[in-house]
């Protein structure tokens, strides 16, 4: 393996691990909008 795949692979992998970390660590909040939409009843049938 070349030196420059060797430090792209190393800056997936380190983005990968940061982003999984983020998503674990940071308490994102639901949301809190109420949606309602109709749905017509010909599309149970």
């Amino acid at each position: 393996m070349g030196t420059i795949t060797r430090l792209i692979l190393l800056i997936c992998v380190l983005a990968i691990a940061g982003g999984a970390a983020l998503l674990a660590t940071r308490d994102i909040p639901a949301p809190t909008a109420r949606v309602e939409k109709v749905i017509p009843a010909d599309r149970f049938k």
